[in-house]
């Protein structure tokens, strides 16, 4: 027989199955692979091509196959389309080659963890996250950070307490990534503990509730703490009271009589504890009397380093509450490069409060300054609407919000516009409802220009036309 009449006559691709099925969940986008494991595929992807393939690799056996790849199908059709290349050898040592298309129909079916997640109620794990103190800033940063990662993706539940977050998992390793996530980027220590819940003792088989427990220090920024003489002594013979600048993955403390800066871990804070003296509350409005920068202070035996962001200067100040008095305050602080007469500044005030800590009580009276000033005070209500910026936030079940969390959270915004450093940590969004406004009546609060500011991808249906924004839906439900 000739090679046409060959073609003609013989099928290479008898046996092989021309239509076929693959389970798709709409929830998490993935596909299934038999038995029972669930995979991330984009369309037209080798993973793609690879399952499919799969699903007729027995017949597959008895031809050679060349080449595989897809045919264009329109995504929201619910059709894969594989045009196939094989290869045999027929009558007499001839190889004949064929060309055919095997269609697969994509047939929804929700996977078992999605199951788990419409169920609401089941877990396997839990992350109780907490913070034994009044102020939630450190909330507000590891919120941004866990968005930031992504690794809000896998909870099953958020769900917000007065001291912190509990975040639920359908599987135990999930937590554990959180958890592990938790202690690089916030000083912390964790527990963690399993309660048994069924037992089959033919297969032997345990079934587990686990539950972390993460303590993070009670420690905030613009808290005033008082350090222990042997913990004081090991960072370089700081002043034992100090102001925390800032909290990341360690506690960076700054000593406003030196600039002496110092970091502290999670591990030297729970072997050496510490307490912040004040509440945010009670800090002070005072205003700047008189001020002399300090450029040059010698170094005591075995400092440590110092803070090159930040200026020493002497100052004299007032209470704003006591401006028909002539009782003055003398301070050493650190915000001598911001400050200058007549500006407002926040501070706590020590000369007139009882300080109910041990290490304080235990200090020589001569080294507790009068007043620690804290941080430069501007009009909120001016920064508030001049603010072209925003956050995301973290979908959960909340409690009644009070106007104390607004508060802190607006303290919180004001932290990220005056601190560079926790901002690189953060997704900061362009709000395009707030114009950008001209610097003409700028009181010299700090600001977030828009090079460091992303844009906030937003499909409506005005942007992309009636047609279009029908599509999309479609598109986004056909899968």
């Amino acid at each position: 027989m000739c090679v046409g009449c060959l073609r003609a006559q013989v099928d290479i691709t008898e046996g092989i199955p021309k239509q076929g099925t693959v389970h798709f969940c709409k929830q998490c986008e993935r596909y299934l692979q038999p038995p029972g494991t669930w995979i991330q595929c984009a369309l037209e992807s080798r993973e793609l091509l690879a399952l499919c393939l799969k699903k007729i690799k027995a017949s597959l056996s008895k031809v050679r196959l060349i080449d595989a790849g897809f045919i264009w199908t329109e995504p929201h059709s619910k059709r894969l389309k594989l045009k196939l290349t094989v290869q045999k050898e027929v009558i007499n040592g001839a190889v004949l080659q064929q060309v055919f298309v095997v269609e697969y129909i994509v047939q929804s079916q929700m996977c078992e963890d999605c199951h788990r997640i419409e169920a609401k109620d089941f877990w396997k794990a839990v992350v109780q996250v907490r913070q034994k103190t009044l102020h939630k800033k450190t909330f507000y940063y590891l919120e941004q950070l866990i968005l930031k990662h992504r690794l809000h993706q896998n909870t099953l539940r958020i769900k917000e307490i007065h001291d912190g977050l509990d975040f639920y998992y359908s599987s135990k390793q999930h937590a554990q990534k959180m958890v592990d996530f938790l202690q690089c980027t916030v000083p912390s220590r964790s527990k963690s503990s399993q309660r048994l819940i069924s037992h089959d003792i033919h297969s032997n088989v345990y079934n587990y509730k686990s539950t972390f427990s993460v303590e993070i220090v009670p420690i905030c920024k613009d808290n005033v703490v008082c350090l222990s003489p042997k913990l004081a002594q090991s960072l370089g013979n700081m002043s034992q009271i100090c102001v925390c600048i800032r909290v990341t993955s360690t506690i960076h403390l700054i000593d406003p009589r030196t600039l002496q800066i110092a970091e502290i871990d999670g591990s030297t804070y729970w072997r050496h504890p510490f307490n912040s003296l004040f509440h945010p509350k009670q800090l002070e409005e005072f205003i700047i009397m008189d001020i002399n920068r300090v450029y040059e202070k010698k170094k005591g035996a075995g400092a440590g380093a110092r803070s090159n962001k930040h200026t020493l200067a002497e100052a004299w100040v007032r209470k704003t509450s006591e401006l028909d008095t002539d009782h003055q305050y003398f301070c050493c602080t650190h915000l001598g490069h911001i400050l200058n007469p007549g500006d407002l500044v926040l501070g706590f005030d020590l000369a007139n409060c009882n300080l109910n800590d041990e290490f304080a009580n235990k200090m020589n009276p001569q080294h507790i300054p009068d007043v620690v000033l804290i941080k430069k005070s501007y009009d909120r209500s001016k920064r508030q609407r001049r603010r072209n910026w925003k956050l995301k936030e973290l979908e959960r079940d909340r409690e009644a919000t009070d106007t104390d969390d607004e508060r802190q959270y607006q303290d919180f915004l004001e932290d990220l516009e005056e601190d560079e450093t926790i901002r690189k940590n953060v997704n900061i969004y362009r709000n395009a409802d707030i114009p950008v406004e001209s610097d003409t009546d700028d009181d010299g609060a700090p600001r977030i220009s828009l090079a460091e500011m992303l844009e906030d991808l937003h499909i409506s249906q005005d942007a992309t036309g009636g047609e279009g924004a029908e599509m999309l839906t479609e598109n986004h439900s056909g899968f």
